[in-house]
């Protein structure tokens, strides 16, 4: 099976019936606690709404039995006067309700997203690397959204109504119970229905949720990979994969709707036999002089607004069973503990020198898979620079990660100044290693901001200062805002050269003891480069570095090279000394020199089947 079909076989897939998880429902209500002195304002209004709305049918049957039927004017007079005063008062009620809910549905939006995102932003890279960045924003944006609508208009649906029908049941068990238990005798219809579709509407709003989350995660990619795919003609083909994925998506919300349209009739036709009971009672009772027309209108009033609360709650519990399978996919993600985080321990690691030291380290990204990293030891003294080269898969990025504390070594031990990195606090760690990557990644907003990215206290004479480092503040002064050019999204205004020199601004500017380039030059044009160069041999001075390179001309001046396949160090000196070794550094020097002329794979053959391998 194919990577596309395992891709499309996993998107088909849908998640088995599960019964309602009333810890995560516990769970979502307790984002309401710091709203709960509002939920009780809300609750008053509520109540007041309630009762405005329940003494108008009572006032019903006066006005028919007491005012019309006995001529007497005023009293239907003040009876229509004390309704109109009730709805306005319930009116007035019902609004403030809203408005209040509303401001606390927000506030719990808001805290949630606020916590989710914190959460994963410290999640470990292995965290990211399983899951697409489109399900990832769909949690904070469409599950948080669902949980809202559950707490925001839901719960308060659930409470007023909820409180109305408690008062209709013992208001109509006052005024006459046999008219009262005659209306509530399909009751045990109501509840066969819905218990025998309840676990198609969890089922059914979950595959919902989960078909939404795979359109997000399609569009994200195939949006960032735009130019790839007009470049490979790929269109068609991913139109088709977006038609499919749209296509599940159209279905399971079709299921829905359908299952919505099936319920809905069905209360609706109960609500009718309960109201044909009642008219048959209470035809009865009237003939036999047992109760008043005024009390039997009564009754079909509460009666039509017993069955909208039921109605009501019936297509909240739609609303909560949304909400739930969006709350399992948001708890699942704050459930995640991170894998890379500061021991219980541990310590600020104090101003380093900058002496790195790994002892025996193996690493694999899987626990199953090819290890990345077999017994890796070395020493690396204070203000040496480091060149790391070998072919694609040998483990230089595995390195540096390790050297970030993006991971943690699967054995051995890695040690910035004989201090073990899992010993130390992430923060202090990070403060003194910056990191420039092959692809430069720039935010929205200023050229100064990103460039004070790391180090947001910069004032604007450092800004420049680390520009001007990296050739870049020339260019600068020459755009119309200077250092408050706007780059848009990932630079976009910018050249990949331009970019890159900005994410080699914004390391500099950080002033870290250890300075690590991964592929940083080789996005550059040869001019570009040989700005870097030049910086470079200033700037890294007295400064540990490492530099992940494949052209020999970034890593020809450093003090060591390690040359590196398949997760281990097979050479090791400086330049002049892996030349006169003729081993596959030797071969990489030679192949280079002679690429142009189309001989790689006759001059360096180690050196191309390790690339192809």
């Amino acid at each position: 099976m194919t990577t596309y079909e395992a891709f499309e076989e996993a998107l088909e897939q849908e998640p088995q019936e599960r019964p309602f998880n009333y810890a995560y429902f516990r769970r979502m209500l307790r984002y309401l606690v710091p709203y709960r002195r509002q939920l009780l304002i809300v609750a008053g209004f509520i109540l007041i709404t309630t009762v405005a709305n329940l003494a108008e049918p009572l006032l019903i049957a006066l006005l028919i039995d007491e005012g019309a039927l006995k001529g007497n004017v005023p009293l239907v007079i003040a009876l229509i006067g004390a309704m109109m005063l009730l709805r306005l008062l319930g009116w007035w009620a019902g609004y403030a309700r809203i408005d209040r809910i509303n401001r606390i549905g927000q506030g719990v939006m808001h805290d949630m997203r606020a916590e989710l995102f914190a959460h994963i932003q410290k999640l470990s890279l292995r965290f990211y690397d399983s899951r697409p960045v489109g399900k990832i924003m769909s949690r904070i944006t469409s599950d948080i959204g669902a949980i809202n609508e559950l707490l925001n208009g839901g719960l308060t649906m659930i409470l007023a109504e909820g409180l109305s029908l408690l008062g209709i049941v013992i208001i109509m068990l006052a005024i006459n119970a046999p008219l009262a238990l005659a209306s509530f005798a399909v009751m045990p219809l109501l509840y066969l229905v819905f218990g025998t579709l309840r676990t198609r509407v969890e089922t059914t709003w979950r595959n919902v949720r989960r078909s939404a989350s795979n359109l997000n995660a399609n569009l994200n990619e195939s949006i960032n990979g735009m130019r790839v795919t007009q470049a490979f003609r790929r269109e068609a083909k991913n139109l088709e994969r977006f038609m499919r994925i749209n296509q599940w998506n159209r279905e399971a919300n079709v299921r829905a709707v359908r299952l919505d349209n099936l319920i809905w009739p069905l209360f609706d036709f109960i609500g009718v036999l309960g109201s044909a009971l009642l008219i048959v009672v209470g035809a009865i009772q009237v003939i036999e002089g047992y109760t008043s027309f005024g009390v039997i209108a009564a009754f079909i009033n509460y009666l039509w607004r017993f069955w909208a609360p039921i109605s009501a709650l019936s297509r909240v519990y739609s609303m909560v069973l949304s909400a739930m399978a969006s709350a399992e996919r948001v708890f699942e993600f704050l459930d995640t503990e991170p894998e890379i985080k500061d021991a219980p321990n541990a310590k600020p690691l104090p101003p380093i020198r900058g002496e790195v030291v790994f002892e025996n380290v193996h690493f694999a990204y899987d626990r199953e898979g090819r290890h990345a990293l077999r017994g890796v030891s070395f020493r690396v003294a204070p203000g040496q620079t480091v060149a790391i080269v070998g072919p694609t898969g040998a483990g230089k990025t595995t390195l540096i990660n390790l050297l970030m504390r993006f991971y943690d070594p699967t054995e051995g031990r890695v040690l910035v100044d004989g201090h073990d990195l899992r010993t130390v606090t992430l923060a202090s760690l990070r403060q003194q290693v910056s990191l420039v990557l092959q692809e430069p990644f720039l935010f929205s907003g200023t050229i100064r901001d990103n460039i004070r990215y790391g180090k947001l206290d910069a004032t604007q004479a450092e800004i420049e200062a680390a520009a001007r480092a990296v050739g870049l503040d020339a260019f600068i002064r020459t755009l119309p805002e200077g250092y408050d050019y706007q780059v848009e999204e990932r630079g976009a205004r910018l050249s990949l050269g331009q970019r890159q020199l900005l994410s080699f601004a914004r390391a500099l500017l950080a002033d870290p003891r250890i300075l690590i380039l991964d592929e940083a030059t080789s996005s550059v044009d040869p001019q570009t480069e040989q700005h870097i160069q030049q910086a470079l041999r200033v700037l890294l001075k007295g400064r540990t570095a490492f530099i992940i390179a494949h052209r020999l001309s970034t890593v020809r001046d450093a003090d060591v090279i390690f040359v590196m396949r398949e997760g281990q160090i097979v050479e090791r000196g400086d330049h002049a000394a892996l030349m006169a070794q003729r081993g596959l550094y030797y071969q990489l020097v030679t192949a280079q020199t002679s690429v142009h002329n189309g001989s790689l794979a006759e001059t360096a053959p180690e050196w191309a089947a390790a690339r192809r391998n």
